[in-house]
């Protein structure tokens, strides 16, 4: 699967000092919303570059448009001082350059006297690729139905509804649902459930439970470290090392 390469709609905000539901580090710090739109007219994938805070997409049948509602949320509670840190540290921005599209939500790095998070909830028309690489927090995609590529640091990950599926996560469960091509999961730490698919799947786990079943194609663990390892309801051939 190729990595989807693209590039600003800043749209209104909205600002307040409202609870941020999901990071309890920022439950009583600043909080503000902005919405990004961009036309997909002629968009075959679309690429998303996420740091810290949750991320959910969903796929839209009929959509002409991408969507995202993005929430930034602070520890810092001083209006003035938190929107000078956005200004300074976080970027935002919903491009596209040529059949492609590309999504930057992320603070900076290193020390700067406080810590902020993009919670992200973006439509896409049905059947973009996607490429999603994301530094920490969960991970939700639904009945996007194109291929999908995930790099996480750490975080759940919850698929449902897509076509080929590769992702390589640091910690964290994954569970995946209704793909329509072959899965291939490498994992270093937490629980795996895969279920529903058409093609094959391949797993490469450090540590948790694997459970697999439903799957039309081969089901090959090349690594199933430390765990229960649970395989039903394979129509193809099942390998796995030991």
């Amino acid at each position: 699967m190729r990595r989807i390469l693209g590039f600003v709609v800043l749209g209104m905000f909205a600002a307040s000092f409202a609870w941020a539901d999901g990071h309890s580090d920022y439950t009583r710090g600043y909080s503000e919303v902005r919405d990004l739109t961009l036309d997909a007219d002629g968009l075959d994938g679309f690429s998303i570059e996420a740091g810290a805070g949750s991320l959910e997409i969903t796929g839209v049948d009929g959509a002409d448009s991408i969507v995202v509602t993005a929430t930034i949320q602070l520890e810092e509670r001083n209006e003035r001082k938190a929107r000078e840190l956005i200004e300074e540290r976080a970027t935002l921005t919903l491009e596209r350059s040529g059949s492609t599209g590309e999504l930057v939500a992320k603070f900076d790095g290193g020390w700067w006297g406080g810590s902020g998070a993009i919670a992200l909830d973006i439509q896409v028309p049905r059947g973009l690729e996607l490429y999603v690489e994301d530094g920490s927090g969960s991970i939700k995609i639904r009945r996007t139905g194109g291929d999908l590529a995930i790099d996480a640091g750490s975080g759940s990950i919850i698929v449902e509804g897509v076509g080929s599926v590769i992702i390589e996560d640091g910690s964290g469960s994954i569970d995946v649902e209704d793909a329509n091509g072959d899965v291939r999961i490498v994992d270093g730490s937490g629980s795996i459930k895969v279920r529903g698919v058409q093609g094959s799947v391949t797993v490469d786990d450090g540590s948790g439970s694997i459970n697999v079943s439903d799957v039309e194609l081969d089901v090959i663990i090349e690594d199933d470290g430390s765990g229960g390892l649970n395989v039903s309801d394979v129509r193809g051939r099942v390998e796995a090392d030991s």
